[in-house]
């Protein structure tokens, strides 16, 4: 991994501003990773190496969430997946937008929103993802098509009615700064 790709992926982390205590423990500790990690990228599925750089997206549209019902993860979550080696995370949102909704990328990717450092649950449980989360606006009357193979279904929801009880555990804070910034 180039010394460019690292600052890459360093001034991507930089631009956030920490909605949380958490959130700012998160950044900081995933600078040292990018810095010192042998490989931030996923070479191997499920867990090689074991922490890896994702990037997920919400598509949003005012007070509306779109949702992806995770076979692997058993729970709701963003949209996204795993950065590539040497690809931009932001390039990765494209991809992944096209290969799981069939979204063609006619749409602007900005700056990415939160930073999330888990571990990970369901089927492919056990690895570490350090996810950069970014937003799309799209309507929700924009055609989707969703990969049966990942997801048993998509649905947007109103910020008030997402599954809590079967979601990504820190949606909650990526709404919370949503709710601040606006």
């Amino acid at each position: 991994m180039s010394a460019d790709y690292r600052e890459l992926v360093r001034a991507e982390i930089a631009c956030l501003a920490p909605v949380d205590d958490l959130e700012a423990a998160d950044i900081a500790s995933s600078m040292r990773w990018v810095a010192e990690a042998d490989e931030i990228c996923r070479r191997r599925k499920p867990d090689v190496p074991n922490k890896h750089l994702v990037s997920y997206f919400l598509l949003r549209d005012g007070d509306y969430l779109l949702l992806v019902d995770h076979i692997n993860a058993e729970l709701w979550l963003p949209t996204g997946g795993h950065v590539e080696p040497d690809e931009h995370p932001r390039d990765a949102v494209h991809r992944e937008a096209l290969e799981e909704l069939g979204l063609l990328p006619d749409y602007d990717v900005g700056a990415p929103v939160f930073l999330t450092v888990t571990q990970t649950v369901g089927k492919t449980s056990g690895h570490t993802d350090v996810s950069l989360w970014y937003v799309i606006e799209v309507s929700r009357e924009r055609e989707l098509t969703y990969d049966s193979s990942e997801f048993h279904s998509i649905r947007w929801f109103h910020k008030t009615c997402i599954p809590r009880d079967r979601c990504e555990p820190n949606l909650e804070r990526v709404l919370k700064k949503f709710s601040l910034a606006a």
